[in-house]
């Protein structure tokens, strides 16, 4: 699917039962993350040995209700995913953990794909301001994500700092030598 247009409004939905055909066709499309399922930060080492196991044990969140992020649609294709789900559903990120009281009140903010025909058109400030509206709906009081400087040579996939400092997040830690702990406080 071929945009010439500077700018394209996407749509976003939760990953559900209804939507894992879409969450599977994006993940395995050309340049899709079909490597990882989204599992870096999910399950036990098991659910993490092969692409088969990582996918199984994210299809099995999804087949359990367990959060685990939003598809961006580009009118009934989808083109863009954001991991965001509440901190308890990951393994450990690095992130802060006083949460007044209800851990699941800070969702995490973890992953980003863009369809390669997608990118420069204005998508992650829009998976952005979704993820944040989620984890709002569904709750959260803390979104908490992890990206690294434009000129990190690994956890690109996280996100650049930059963007979440222009969206108003704002660096509350370190986790490990390239990841950045940043909060948006939703009040």
């Amino acid at each position: 699917m071929e945009t010439s247009n500077p700018f394209v409004k996407l749509d976003f939905f939760e990953v559900d039962q209804g939507r894992w055909a879409d969450f599977e066709k994006l993940f395995e499309s050309r340049g899709g993350p079909k490597n990882c399922w989204c599992m870096v930060w999910r399950g036990k080492p098991e659910d993490r040995k092969t692409k088969i196991t990582k996918k199984s044990a994210i299809q099995n969140m999804v087949q359990e209700h367990v959060p685990i992020g939003i598809l961006g649609y580009a009118g009934d294709e989808p083109v863009a995913w954001c991991s965001i789900a509440p901190h308890s559903t990951y393994r450990d990120l690095g992130g802060l953990y006083e949460t007044n009281g209800n851990p699941d009140h800070v969702w995490s903010l973890v992953c980003f794909y863009v369809a390669r025909e997608f990118r420069g058109h204005g998508v992650m400030k829009q998976l952005l301001q979704a993820a944040v509206e989620h984890a709002r709906q569904r709750g959260a009081t803390v979104v908490e994500a992890y990206p690294v400087a434009p000129d990190s040579p690994s956890y690109r996939f996280m996100g650049f700092v930059p963007q979440f400092e222009e969206f108003g997040f704002v660096e509350v830690g370190t986790a490990g030598s390239r990841r950045h702990v940043m909060r948006f406080m939703l009040h």
